[in-house]
């Protein structure tokens, strides 16, 4: 009977919950976009124009870059999605009565986020070009030229941007919802009743569990990057190895996840039934369909705590942007802390009984 009440209450609270939350959270218009500016004319000029920038709320002006060097560190790092660059003369060129180039990069491994960063750029030097035209007439073209370098995927090609997240979709299904499923199965049709005479202990109960699907987790790894390579021709343009190595954290905070899941669970529909309310956000979430730039604040903060946000920037950054670990500590440390966090919660709530 309380199985019964579980059950039917995840039935109408699931759906209500997540209907709330990316009713609220799902938004396509992306807005407040880390820029880091490199401004080498330090004039009226060139302020004015990166006024203009801040000023339509697309552009968020995070930092000020001490050269080109440095724009590139903080965009392949991520801390940056777009980055401005005036060159020495700007302000000269312009009282010269000449079109002064501006050099606008823009992070294209989120296809969704440089589209709109591109339209905005393209657009704010229009509209500056045409307030200098009304005051004064004589350029001979736009003043403003504004040059946009789509980095990482010039071409916008949709399968560059999309086929490297869904390996982190396919792992994350198979870890969380498999083994959530296969473990309360395994207590339903009774064949965990083996270990209660065994003299093992929860812990190495726990690895024996998780191992086979880690095995399991590289396998579909491996066969998902051929098949991005030889089908969808997408390059990897980073190192296979460091992928394979930052992959691990990844597979067991989801696989720890997966376990706590089916130890709160006493039947398979209740497994799949918390599986599928993790697996919503994981693809809504966390960047994998939509911008989280472009989501309120306080949903942004709670794609923090899902494991998939962290391992889609591994995921792009090594194969599209062709970065190391040295710039990804920060997500493999959070993989890190899911992997103890889950992999400690069910260890301590497994039990050698049957409940």
């Amino acid at each position: 009977m309380r199985r019964d009440r579980m059950t039917v209450a995840l039935i109408f609270m699931i759906p209500l919950v997540q209907l709330l939350l990316f009713g609220y959270a799902i938004q396509t218009e992306v807005k407040h976009i880390k820029t880091v500016v490199f401004d080498q004319s330090l004039s009226y000029e060139s302020r004015d124009l990166l006024q203009a920038f801040a000023a339509s709320g697309y552009f968020d002006v995070i930092a000020s870059a001490g050269s080109y060097a440095e724009v590139a560190e903080m965009i392949d790092s991520g801390q940056a999605k777009a980055g401005i660059i005036l060159p020495p003369d700007f302000a000269h060129t312009l009282k010269r009565g000449e079109p002064s180039q501006v050099q606008v990069i823009v992070d294209a491994s989120d296809s969704m986020v440089s589209n709109q960063a591109v339209a905005i750029a393209n657009s704010i030097g229009l509209l500056k070009s045409q307030e200098m035209i009304f005051q004064k007439t004589n350029f001979p073209g736009p003043p403003y030229d504004i040059r946009v370098r789509p980095w990482y995927n010039p071409d916008g090609i949709t399968a560059y941007y999309m086929v490297p997240a869904i390996l982190g979709i396919i792992v994350t299904m198979t870890m969380v919802i498999l083994t959530a499923v296969a473990i309360v199965r395994e207590r339903e049709r009774g064949t965990l009743e083996q270990l209660l005479v065994t003299p093992i202990k929860s812990l190495e109960l726990m690895i024996g569990k998780i191992v086979p699907y880690i095995v399991l987790g590289y396998l579909q790894i491996t066969v998902a990057l051929l098949v991005a390579v030889l089908v969808f021709q997408v390059p990897i343009k980073g190192s296979v190895l460091q992928l394979y190595g930052l992959t691990l954290f990844f597979i067991t905070a989801s696989l720890g996840l997966g376990i706590v899941i089916s130890n709160i669970a006493r039947t398979q529909m209740q497994a799949f039934q918390m599986s599928f309310f993790v697996m919503l956000p994981s693809i809504l979430l966390s960047g994998f369909m939509f911008p989280r730039d472009a989501m309120p604040k306080i949903i942004y903060y709670i794609s923090d705590v899902i494991p998939l946000t962290y391992y889609l920037d591994i995921i792009r950054g090594i194969i599209l942007k062709g970065i190391g670990a040295e710039y990804l500590v920060g997500q493999v440390v959070a993989l890190l802390v899911f992997s103890i966090v889950f992999v400690t919660i069910a260890t301590l709530r497994f039990t050698k009984r049957i409940a």
